[in-house]
């Protein structure tokens, strides 16, 4: 037995190159015969790479212990957080730029949208029988000689022009000219609330878009969200319905289609912002905005979906209380499949963990040098 070398790290590369054979076993268990591979330096350089592997991959399972404590960890990961959330008000910033960039606050007297209340004088080119006076009623018309009563409720003053023009030309005049004068104006009002640097009411002389509207009230405040909801109360041409406009969708991307128009006595509600975090095994860390009624499965699909060496039984959420409190959740997914459609909140962070598994199988992978030579590698996947 004096072949068989002593037991250590240089030793174990010397017992590679050989071989044992077997050929009886003696009391004590030891082996009566070894030979040399004569193949064995051939075989060395991989061998030497499986041994490695094996080091590193238990240097990789042993790391899992010496992490910080929890507690720290967190904490460092929270405050980097909430020196990215801080940077929003850049973004909104830009946000206004281009939204008072697309607005249109000039008004134009003659857009005025006539309301209950308003004086009107009416007057028909080259008949003086069919000039008038008159006050719009709380239904919204007027009453005009042979015509009896007409709507003008919410129309401009042009619009309620070519309404009158078009009734008289039925059955009375060929070719009339009506001008529609605004001598008092009791101005129609909408109500911007929520996330705007001006909230309050406004008078609402004449047709207005969301972006318009969004614009008097002085623009988006640092914390308002990406959607904009426009209630109205109702009215002469439709029902009472809900409008739900997407910022980015209209601001950014240009989709002008959603700058709706806007009518007196809508409300306007600018929604402050949430935000959650992603952090850890996750493809794409960073911050992310909340979409209405968003559970865990969708906020981590929005981060790209879990990395390759991600433990995907356990994630840790970190969630933010008014008090200034943190509470740390742990969130087993295997035992408990419901964790999935936990809903996020406003400052939420998910970290997902990673496995020493998943990183040794991700980083491995067949080395190909000179012609001849085969080995493994190992690069870390977090890189």
């Amino acid at each position: 037995m004096k072949n068989i070398p002593q037991f250590g790290y240089q030793s174990m590369l010397n017992t590679c190159t050989y071989i044992v054979q077997y050929k009886s076993c003696n009391k004590s268990g030891m082996f009566t015969k070894l030979r040399r591979s004569p193949n064995a330096g051939k075989l060395l350089p991989m061998r030497l790479s499986f041994v490695l592997l094996i080091f590193l991959f238990v240097s990789l399972w042993g790391c899992g212990g010496s992490q910080k404590k929890l507690d720290e960890q967190h904490s460092d990961l929270v405050q980097s957080y909430s020196g990215t959330a801080r940077d929003r008000g850049h973004e909104i910033s830009e946000m206004n730029k281009q939204l008072l960039a697309n607005a249109n606050t000039n008004v134009d007297p003659s857009d005025y949208l006539l309301g209950s209340g308003d004086l009107l004088q009416v007057e028909v080119f080259g008949v003086k029988e069919l000039e008038a006076k008159v006050r719009v009623s709380s239904r919204g018309y007027i009453t005009l000689p042979l015509l009896n009563q007409v709507q003008v409720k919410g129309l401009s003053a042009r619009e309620a022009e070519v309404q009158i023009e078009k009734l008289y030309k039925v059955k009375y005049i060929k070719n009339p000219h009506v001008s529609v004068f605004v001598k008092e104006h009791f101005s129609q009002r909408i109500t911007v609330v929520g996330q705007v640097k001006n909230p309050g009411t406004y008078d609402y002389p004449t047709k207005l878009k969301l972006l318009d509207v969004l614009a008097i009230a002085g623009g988006l405040a640092d914390k308002a969200g990406r959607s904009v909801h426009v209630r109205r109360i109702g009215g002469t041409h439709s029902g009472g319905k809900s409008f739900l406009v997407d910022l980015d969708m209209l601001i950014k991307k240009g989709k002008i289609e959603l700058n709706i128009e806007i009518n007196g006595s809508d409300v306007i509600f600018v929604p402050e912002a949430g935000v959650f975090f992603a952090d850890g095994a996750v493809r794409k860390p960073g911050i992310y905005n909340i979409k209405r009624d968003m559970i865990l499965q969708e906020a981590i699909l929005i981060a790209g979906g879990l990395a390759p060496y991600a433990d995907k039984d356990v994630l840790t959420l970190i969630r933010q209380h008014e008090d200034g409190q943190r509470e740390i959740i742990e969130l087993d997914l295997k035992k408990n499949i419901d964790s999935k459609q936990l809903q996020i909140q406003d400052r939420d962070v998910i970290i997902a963990k990673d496995s020493a598994w998943g990183k040794f199988t991700s980083g491995t992978g067949l080395n190909i040098g000179i012609p001849g030579i085969i080995g493994f590698g190992y690069r870390d996947p977090e890189r």
